[in-house]
């Protein structure tokens, strides 16, 4: 069994909402994780060869919103619009200091003082970070 005490406080803010939906490393995470598996071009060899060994063979993508809603208590909380809920869906410290530390992770330049506008930024730079990191996510959460 691995604990992930000091080993998360190690982490950032952002590399632990990846980890958490099983994007860049093991899930921790126990709900099933939700993959959407690229179609590849037909070749004339692909039939032949095996998908392991094809080098060029494209990598599962994670359906972040499929992921989130199947996990306890995602019914009770609005992570589609709030990057609290969403912290508190993942397990995470949702707190303001929190907020302004994952702010600074992903290089927000506006008032941290003014929480609703950090928040509505954080919200939708989290959903295209997760994109960009190997996500299904849906257009709408995406900046």
């Amino acid at each position: 069994m691995v604990r992930y005490g000091k080993q998360e406080a190690c982490m950032s803010i952002f590399g632990s909402i990846l980890h958490k939906l099983g994007l860049g490393g093991a899930s921790v995470s126990a709900a099933p994780v939700a993959v959407v598996t690229p179609e590849a071009p037909a070749t004339p060899d692909a039939a032949s060869a095996p998908a392991a060994a094809s080098p060029a063979a494209p990598a599962a993508v994670v359906d972040v919103a499929a992921v989130l809603q199947a996990m306890p208590g995602s019914s009770n909380l609005n992570w589609r619009t709030s990057i609290v809920d969403l912290m508190k869906l993942l397990g995470l410290d949702s707190s303001i200091t929190a907020r302004k530390e994952l702010a600074d992770e992903l290089g927000f330049t506006g008032d941290k003082n003014d929480s609703a506008s950090m928040n509505i930024w954080l919200q939708k730079q989290v959903m295209t970070k997760l994109a960009e990191n190997g996500g299904k996510v849906p257009n709408e959460l995406k900046v």
